[in-house]
């Protein structure tokens, strides 16, 4: 019976000793599978070195471009400077044919009234220095001068108001002195001291003479006390104008 007989077809053959001897073959290590496709390429170290070179390269270029100077600031002109004007006496230019009525200076046959603060009593008696010295360079008689201290500006428009409705004085003067200080008062004083005196001349119809400095500082004071030889000058004056106004309109 040969090797195969007795078996079905399909069954394997009992396994000789000449098959057991053979050696199974080793399992065969599996290979890697191969990388997607396309891979990156590695830049070359050569190629790397070059492109950071250019890059280097471009960097400094921009660097050195010139930059645009800002341009330079308009320079601020110099405003110039305001000298502020004082009141500067002058002459008229009246056409001829035109009649003309102007007074003088003079103290003949005049009478004054001068009401004079005592508050800042070192410049005020220097304006009434200065106002006497006027009164007598334009001829008026001491006697026929009446002087009227009050305590401070805010006074002298009711003190010249007194004396102006006396009709004893062909015209007021008004003497004092009101420092600018750090609070408000200032403006009050001066502004009610101004006004108070022009409202006794309209009132009274007598020529009252401003002669109050109203002043920042002490200094400024001491330059103006000349002013008042000014405001007499001033209330003369206007005291020969009204007079000869009245004159003209009797003659009328």
């Amino acid at each position: 019976m040969s090797a195969t007989e007795g078996f079905w077809p399909g069954e394997a053959p009992p396994a000789t000793e000449e098959q057991e001897d053979v050696q199974e073959p080793e399992a065969t290590v599996a290979e890697p599978e191969p990388l997607a496709w396309p891979q990156p390429h590695e830049k070359e170290p050569e190629a790397e070195a070059e492109a950071e070179s250019k890059a280097e390269a471009e960097s400094k270029a921009q660097a050195s471009v010139a930059q645009p100077e800002p341009e330079p600031e308009a320079e601020a002109e110099e405003e110039p400077e305001i000298v502020p004007i004082g009141h500067v006496p002058g002459e008229l230019d009246i056409p001829d044919g035109v009649a003309v009525l102007e007074g003088s200076p003079s103290g003949a046959d005049r009478t004054v009234g001068i009401v004079v603060s005592r508050f800042n009593g070192q410049i005020s008696n220097r304006l009434l220095e200065s106002a006497l010295e006027a009164l007598a360079a334009a001829g008026v008689a001491e006697e026929r001068i009446t002087v009227m201290p009050v305590p401070g500006a805010f006074e002298l428009p009711i003190g010249a108001m007194a004396l102006a409705k006396t009709r004893l004085y062909s015209c007021v003067i008004a003497l004092g002195c009101v420092v600018r200080g750090e609070t408000a008062h200032f403006e009050y004083v001066a502004g009610e001291a101004a006004s108070g005196l022009q409202l006794a001349g309209l009132e009274t119809g007598v020529p009252v003479a401003f002669g109050v400095l109203t002043v920042e500082t002490a200094e400024q004071a001491e330059a103006r006390v000349d002013k008042g030889a000014d405001a007499a000058r001033a209330a003369l004056e206007m005291a020969d104008l009204f007079s000869q106004l009245r004159k003209q309109a009797r003659a009328g």
